[in-house]
């Protein structure tokens, strides 16, 4: 991403800062400030968050004006990363820093030796330049590997061989914590952080100390710490340790989306589909994973991200778009017979209790067969179809799959008025391609089909799976 010039007529130097009445502020008082003109004013502040509306992010605003170090904890594909990046737009969009300063310190607040012997030798002449909001958020993937010099710093041996001391503190290579100064630092997956690791960040949290190599260069940093954890890794494989824990002023649980209309603008929202997904089949892929997530079969200490509803959606348009190559029909729509090509290639997502080794694929079925139903039930409701029925047993055969075009599906039937009930329950009118046209029938024939299968074998299903 490049980023942004700044604009014309900003103060180039020390002085001219001073003199334009300039006055430095921390980041937790910035972010505090434009988070409340925000919320004065009624701007949106958090674009493409989906679902936390009424729950994570009241919380979350609540804790930056209250000036805290965050911790998410939620499992997998919650949005926990999304939304810590987003905190860049409540930082001024730009803002001074001392022109070729390592850790991008203010021009009236310089912090190590090397910028305060600048500072007094030029005085207001000190240059100064325009970092842009974008530049001040750092972000480190914890993993085993990550060293205490990666996140604080570490001894230069280049800078020691040209002949300085183990003692000057211009000798340190400065780690990403501190070359986030006047920013925001993110740490994805906390718990996966050894624990010598983390220890190395209680000084940095509440000293503001950097300690290295047996001794400690006085820096008051000053940086928004921020953190995501997943409750699985938070209590087994890892954990945070307590005092760093207790550093971290906001603890906030995130969720998956908590309706089917969530679920569906997330998917919308975030799924690449090159041939057309219609809403109803969006929500049946909402259901389906709504019922994972209930489900006793599943892991649930793992999660159902929300990656796999997007997943899901774009394999479901892919495949209209394979048998639109296929039968030469344009443009490719989205049928319900391409939601079975969702489980087969889905599958591997999902982590599965001890003992359903080999139920897999029957599960996934199952709870596809139910998301489909509940979907056709909720749209389809005081529509009598039995009419549609009739038509197929009196001698009206539909055929369907990924070989057969949507017109055919549609000249398998006759004129019924139904028909065009169903379409517009959909909102399909009348001269739209006969893919949609097919689509919306397609469920209801689909609806017809369960209605039957699931009441024969609800009860033994259900017994097994839920």
């Amino acid at each position: 991403m490049t980023t942004p010039t700044p604009p014309e007529g900003l103060p180039r130097t020390a002085g001219e800062l001073r003199s334009s009445g300039h006055a430095p502020r921390s980041v937790k008082a910035e972010l505090r400030a434009n988070l409340l003109t925000a919320l004065r004013s009624g701007r949106s502040l958090w674009p493409g968050i989906v679902g936390f509306d009424q729950t994570v992010l009241p919380q979350l605003e609540r804790a930056l004006i209250a000036g805290h170090d965050v911790v998410l904890l939620g499992e997998r594909g919650q949005g926990k990363t999304r939304l810590l990046r987003s905190l860049t737009e409540l930082l001024d969009e730009w803002t001074p820093v001392i022109e070729g300063s390592e850790l991008g310190e203010h021009p009236l607040q310089p912090i190590t030796p090397a910028s305060r012997r600048r500072a007094a030798e030029l005085g207001d002449d000190l240059p100064v330049a325009w970092r842009h909001r974008s530049e001040r958020y750092v972000e480190k993937l914890a993993t085993p590997d990550t060293s205490v010099g990666d996140l604080v710093g570490d001894v230069d041996p280049v800078k020691v061989a040209e002949g300085r001391s183990l003692g000057d503190p211009e000798t340190i290579h400065f780690g990403l914590v501190p070359r986030a100064h006047r920013g925001i630092v993110t740490v994805n997956e906390l718990p996966d952080l050894a624990e010598r690791i983390q220890v190395a960040l209680l000084n940095v949290m509440e000293e503001r100390d950097i300690q290295i190599r047996g001794y400690s260069l006085r820096l008051p940093l000053d940086v928004l710490l921020v953190a995501t954890a997943n409750p699985e890794d938070y209590t087994n494989r890892g954990r945070i340790i307590t005092p760093l824990k207790d550093r971290f002023g906001a603890e906030i649980r995130t969720h998956y989306p908590l309706d089917v209309d969530d679920e569906i603008s997330l998917v919308r929202q975030e799924a690449d589909l090159p041939a057309e997904v219609g809403d109803h089949l969006l929500e049946v892929l909402a259901r389906f994973v709504g019922h994972l997530r209930e489900s006793n079969a599943v892991d649930q200490r793992s999660g159902v991200s929300a990656r796999f509803a997007i997943a899901a959606a774009e394999t479901v348009s892919a495949a209209a778009l394979h048998r639109s190559a296929v039968t030469g029909e344009h443009p490719a729509v989205a049928r319900p017979v391409d939601l079975a090509a969702v489980p087969a290639v889905l599958r591997g997502k999902i982590e599965f209790e001890a003992g359903e080794e080999g139920r897999e694929d029957e599960l996934l079925g199952y709870l596809l067969r139910r998301s489909v139903a509940d979907t056709a039930r909720g749209l389809f409701a005081g529509l009598d179809l039995q009419s549609l029925a009739q038509a197929v047993v009196d001698g009206h055969p539909v055929a369907t799959g990924e070989r057969i075009a949507g017109h055919d599906v549609l000249t398998a039937l006759p004129e019924l008025p139904v028909l065009h009930q169903v379409a517009e329950r959909l909102g399909v009118r009348a001269g739209d391609p006969p893919g949609r046209i097919a689509s919306a029938v397609e469920l209801a024939l689909e609806s017809l089909y369960l209605a039957k299968r699931l009441g024969k074998d609800a009860e033994d299903d259900r017994s097994v799976y839920s």
